[in-house]
C-alpha cells in the first residue's frame, strides 16, 4: 500500500503546495484578488475636490480612480508579485466604470482577474467651500505705513507676495481670502487661516522691513475651548531697500532688513551700522529707488565720470563712489541736495 504524499481534496499525486493541494484543486479554492462591484465617493460641487480619507483634493479622473482601486482592493495573502493595471469608462458625469485586470503568484502558479467596478460620485460641499459661502474667516491682516498714505503701486507690491506665496505653497484648502479692500491708510484683508496670515506676515517683514502686532480676539466657544481671531497690523517702513535717506546729518543706503530695525550703508565711505526702527522715525527720504537712474559712463578718470544727465541728457560730472572698481560701464545716481551723486553698491548692476 502506498504511503506516498497526495492532495489533501481530491487524492491527486504531488506535485502538491504548501497545503498539500494539487494545482487545480488551489485554483479552485483560491481567488487572487476580490473588489465591491460598486464604490461611492463624494466630490465637491463647488471647487471639484474629491474627499480622501477625511480631506480633499483635487484630482483628475484617472488619479482617483487609481486610488479607488488602491483603497479597495484586496489581493490574497500568499499573492507574490502583484500587478494591477485598469482603464475607466466614463458613463455620465457621476459615474465611471473600472474595468481592472489582476495578475500574480501563488505558491508558484500564475494567477489572474478581471474585475469590473461602477464609480459612482455623491455631490458634496468641501469644508473649506462650505466656510467661504459663509463667509468665514479665522484672521484679520491690516497693511499700513508708518507715518504716510501708501500708494496703489506699493500697495500692489504688498498683496502680490501673497499671491506669490500660495503659488509656491503646498495646496491647502484653508488657505482663501474672504473678502479685502480699502481702508483708511491702507489695505484689509481677511483671510481663512492664521497660518496662512503668520507666514505671509513673515515673509512681508523680510522682503520690505518693517513690523507686526498681533492680537487675538476671543469670538465663540467650542467644546469648552475658547475659539479665536488673530487680527495682524503689518506696518511698512517709510522707506526702501536702496533709497537714500538722511539720518543724524549724514546720507545712507537702506541696505537691508534686520529683526529690530534696516542695516545702513554709508554713502560716503565704507561702513555699515544698523539702526532700530525707533530710531529710523528721525530719518528722512533724500532719493527713492523709483528716482534712481542707472547711467552709462561716457568717460572716466580716477575720481570722476561723465555720464548723460536723465532729466535733459546733457553730459555732467559725476564724482565715483568710493567702492568704484576702475572698470564698470554703468553707475546708479541720484539727485541729491542739488546735485548727482553716484550710489556705492552698484557696480556690474
Amino acid at each position: 500500500m502506498s504511503t506516498g504524499a497526495f492532495c489533501i481534496a481530491c487524492g491527486a499525486s504531488p506535485p502538491l503546495t504548501s497545503e498539500r493541494m494539487c494545482e487545480g484543486c488551489l485554483r479552485q479554492r483560491t481567488t487572487l484578488s476580490k473588489i465591491p462591484e460598486r464604490i461611492q465617493q463624494s466630490r465637491c460641487v463647488k471647487c471639484d475636490s474629491f474627499e480622501v480619507r477625511g480631506r480633499w483634493s483635487e484630482m483628475d479622473p484617472d488619479a482617483v480612480a487609481d486610488l479607488r482601486i488602491r483603497e479597495n482592493l484586496i489581493s490574497e495573502k500568499r499573492a507574490k508579485q502583484v500587478d494591477v493595471s485598469f482603464s475607466v469608462e466614463s458613463i455620465d458625469d457621476r459615474t465611471s466604470r473600472l474595468h481592472v485586470e489582476v495578475s500574480g503568484s501563488i505558491e508558484g502558479y500564475g494567477f489572474e482577474g478581471q474585475h469590473e467596478v461602477l464609480l459612482q460620485t455623491s455631490n458634496a460641499v468641501c469644508p473649506a467651500c462650505a466656510r467661504k459661502a459663509g463667509s468665514y474667516f479665522e484672521a484679520t491682516v491690516q497693511l499700513r505705513s508708518s507715518g504716510r498714505r501708501m500708494d496703489d503701486l506699493e500697495l500692489k507690491q504688498l498683496r502680490k507676495t501673497l499671491d506669490d506665496m500660495l503659488e509656491n505653497m503646498e495646496p491647502d484648502a484653508m488657505f482663501f481670502v474672504t473678502k479685502e479692500g480699502p481702508v483708511t491708510g491702507g489695505w484689509d484683508l481677511q483671510l481663512g487661516s492664521k497660518a496662512m496670515a503668520k507666514n505671509w506676515g513673515r515673509r512681508l517683514v523680510r522682503s520690505f522691513g518693517g513690523t507686526i502686532k498681533e492680537t487675538s480676539t476671543v469670538v465663540g466657544s467650542n467644546d469648552g475651548i475658547d475659539v479665536t481671531r488673530l487680527t495682524l497690523s503689518y506696518r511698512k517702513p517709510a522707506y526702501g531697500l536702496r533709497d537714500v535717506i538722511r539720518f543724524r546729518k549724514q546720507l545712507w543706503l537702506v541696505d537691508g532688513w534686520q529683526k529690530d530695525g534696516p542695516s545702513l550703508r554709508r554713502m560716503d565711505r565704507f561702513e555699515r551700522t544698523g539702526v532700530s526702527w525707533r530710531d529710523m522715525e528721525k530719518s528722512t527720504v533724500v532719493c527713492p529707488t523709483a528716482e534712481q537712474h542707472l547711467v552709462e559712463v561716457m568717460n572716466r578718470d580716477s575720481s570722476a565720470v561723465e555720464v548723460m544727465d536723465p532729466t535733459d541728457f546733457r553730459m555732467v560730472t559725476v564724482a565715483l563712489p568710493y567702492d568704484d572698481d576702475g572698470q564698470s560701464s554703468r553707475l546708479r545716481i541720484g539727485f541729491i541736495d542739488g546735485a548727482w551723486l553716484a550710489l556705492p553698491g552698484a557696480t556690474g548692476e
